[in-house]
């Protein structure tokens, strides 16, 4: 079995066993294809059946000089999986991978948005424009519902339940899950829907396609971190703002508020518990305020 052959029969695996997203199925694709290209480089035939540790562990060590720790820490799990595949379907018998450690990583606490910059944001959005209305909805969708920046790309009028203000979302793995409209997402996505999208002509391809661009097909991650990019830049916030920190930032707003980490847990469409707690980050001044309340110690 050569590389061409493993990697896709991989890839296939992913796709139907895993149930993995293109983006996810891509990355694994390029972490062991980074691989190919080194052993290509230093003239090593060594095929996906005879790899040896050494030869990871050289790979490794020389990426290192040019990866950040959070890059590395992937590739290393990419490769790992790649070869716990080829041990599943008895190709191999050992994974090469398996004694080599990963880098260790601190948890980085996202930019989080504060309400005062969220209607900051909110409010800088030209509503003149058609696609201010577009915009409008969008924001208020990502931060009233929580949901990724891939989920809203691909949401779907036939998803949006407006008479109940649910949202069905189509997360990682192709799993549903049922999450509130919220209030003004459901008021802005109304007037998109009508006053603007209504009026367009569509792609065949997306006609169930709520977010679309001028020309009528859905939007990209990249065009909707652009319009957002822009915003920031026309507020003057000093934070690093993207799609998901308004996925941080209504985590940690209904945290704050009072809700708790498995409600939330279920609403951003996490498997485990602890990477809701790295997603609901709590400022300094909140938790010196909880331990001012109900610390013993602290009450006057």
């Amino acid at each position: 079995m050569n590389w061409v052959q493993a990697v896709s029969d991989f890839q296939m695996f992913l796709q139907i066993e895993r149930g993995l997203s293109e983006n996810s199925i891509s990355n694994y694709s390029n972490d062991i294809k980074t691989f190919q290209g080194f052993l290509d480089s230093i003239n090593n035939d060594e095929g996906p059946l005879n790899c040896s540790k050494e030869t990871i562990q050289k790979f490794i060590y020389e990426t290192a000089k040019v990866m950040s720790p959070h890059t590395q820490a992937r590739r290393i799990a990419g490769l790992r999986s790649f070869f716990d595949y080829l041990i599943f379907e008895s190709y191999r018998k050992t994974n090469p991978t398996d004694l080599i450690e990963t880098p260790k990583l601190g948890r980085k606490l996202p930019d989080v948005l504060s309400l005062k910059e969220i209607d900051l944001l909110m409010d800088t959005i030209d509503l003149g424009n058609p696609q201010g209305h577009r915009n409008r909805a969008i924001l208020e969708t990502l931060y009233g519902s929580g949901i990724r920046v891939s989920e809203l790309t691909q949401l779907s009028l036939s998803n949006l339940f407006f008479k109940e203000e649910m949202i069905r979302v189509t997360g990682k793995g192709n799993k549903q899950r049922l999450v509130p409209m919220g209030t003004h997402s459901k008021k802005y996505l109304n007037i998109y829907i009508k006053q603007v999208r209504n009026h367009q002509k569509i792609d065949k391809n997306s006609l169930d396609i709520v977010f679309l661009n001028r020309n009528g097909r859905a939007l990209t991650r990249q065009m909707i971190f652009t319009v957002i990019k822009r915003l920031v830049n026309e507020t003057g916030i000093q934070k690093q703002i993207g799609p998901h920190s308004f996925r941080h930032s209504f985590a940690t707003h209904l945290l704050e508020n009072g809700a708790d980490l498995r409600t939330i847990q279920v609403l951003m469409g996490h498997e485990s518990i602890t990477t809701t707690e790295v997603y609901t980050h709590l400022d300094s001044t909140h938790l010196k305020k909880v331990m001012e309340s109900f610390h013993p110690r602290n009450t006057k």
